[in-house]
């Protein structure tokens, strides 16, 4: 495992090695080692990043933005339900688990499979698609109800009681980019739109005739 610290810069420094090479990398808060769930967009921030770094650095970033994903979905594949929790730590004796009974939720959110939708468009690693799928059939399995998908109270137990909420963001975000994974690039091509935090696209001036200027 190896975290690592970002400055200003975006200049990553590894700190606290623990193996070599790293098997699950990471970026926290140092003093608390763990990953809320609202961040784990990083795969998929710092992969389709890269390809705006100078050359040389490139494909430092576009690794990281695997390896940060890759982090993410141990956090589900650990799991009985293959469903991560809201937030995991990383210590001596854990890796990417939930060890607090108020992180071992989950509530639908989209951030992990918004980092597979990107990385399979940067990438075309199959293996993307392979776990949106698996991450579509727990969802399947252990959230939905009559009424709808409700969220999970303890994705380590199988037999986990359900929150009875549909998030709002489970159908705007979650869904679409489950959906946008298998669908074709030129369906919302990421060279010409850009998603803001709520998953809406927004065309990007000089790239999108879309984009239209405020006057």
């Amino acid at each position: 495992m190896l975290t690592y610290s970002v400055s200003e810069t975006i200049s990553p420094i590894p700190v606290c090695p623990i193996a070599a090479p790293p098997s699950i990398i990471f970026l926290a808060i140092l003093k608390s080692l763990s990953l809320q769930f609202e961040e784990k967009f990083q795969g998929g921030f710092f992969a389709i990043g890269s390809e705006f770094m100078p050359p040389n650095r490139q494909d430092y970033y576009l690794q990281l933005g695997k390896d940060l994903t890759h982090t993410c979905h141990e956090s589900y594949d650990r799991t009985a339900t293959k469903l991560g929790p809201e937030s995991f730590r990383f210590s001596d004796a854990s890796e990417a688990k939930a060890l607090k009974q108020n992180e071992k939720y989950y509530i639908q959110r989209p951030e992990v499979i918004e980092s597979y939708f990107v990385l399979w468009r940067v990438t075309k690693d199959p293996k993307y698609r392979q776990w949106g799928w698996e991450a579509a059939q727990a969802i399947d399995r252990h959230c939905r109800v009559d009424g709808g998908f409700s969220g999970l109270k303890n994705v380590y137990m199988l037999d986990s009681a359900k929150d009875d909420v549909q998030q709002s963001f489970f159908l705007a975000e979650t869904l679409k980019y489950l959906y946008l994974l298998f669908s074709d690039d030129d369906l919302i091509p990421l060279d010409k739109w850009v998603f803001n935090t709520e998953a809406h696209p927004l065309p990007i001036k000089g790239k999108n005739p879309a984009y239209k200027a405020v006057s």
